[in-house]
């Protein structure tokens, strides 16, 4: 699993790095059932003009149409930066089977920070999370990120 982990990571850090480029906050996110990325997604918030355009979502939204359902049972989300509470709740609706974040947010985080989503008791279904998974790789293109816009 660490291997197939660090590879699928890397491929939402590939993302997140296209994200940058078009000027959109880096992050990258890809789902993936078992050894096959299923959909691969980065922000799009301002290219779209939507605010729900997050990496998870918009990967979220590319899997269930490539899988046919709305539940992507047995697949897993990797994502570069910790996702915020309505990333969470959709990996939820989902029923997403497992949540691999490389960079925490203390901010705006809704997983280990924040909201907490997957511990409250109206959560229908909570997914396993694992945190910190090639995290300075995501943390340094976050804060070039915003070290160039100030």
């Amino acid at each position: 699993m660490q291997g197939r982990d660090h590879m699928m990571m890397a491929a939402a850090l590939e993302q997140a790095m296209l994200a940058a480029g078009r000027g959109e906050v880096p992050v990258g996110a890809v789902i993936a059932k078992g050894a096959d990325i299923v959909a691969r997604a980065g922000n799009r918030t301002e290219a779209d003009n939507d605010p729900t355009a997050h990496a998870e979502v918009l990967a979220i939204r590319a899997a269930a149409k490539a899988i046919g359902s709305p539940r992507l049972v047995g697949c897993d989300l990797f994502v570069t930066l910790e996702p915020c509470a309505m990333c969470a709740q959709a990996a939820s609706l989902a029923r997403i089977a497992r949540i691999v974040f490389a960079a925490y947010d203390a901010k705006g985080g809704g997983v280990e920070h924040g909201a907490r989503v997957f511990s409250h008791p109206t959560c229908h279904h909570a997914p396993d999370v694992i945190g910190g998974l090639m995290e300075s790789d995501a943390a340094a293109l976050l804060k070039e990120f915003f070290q160039q816009r100030r």
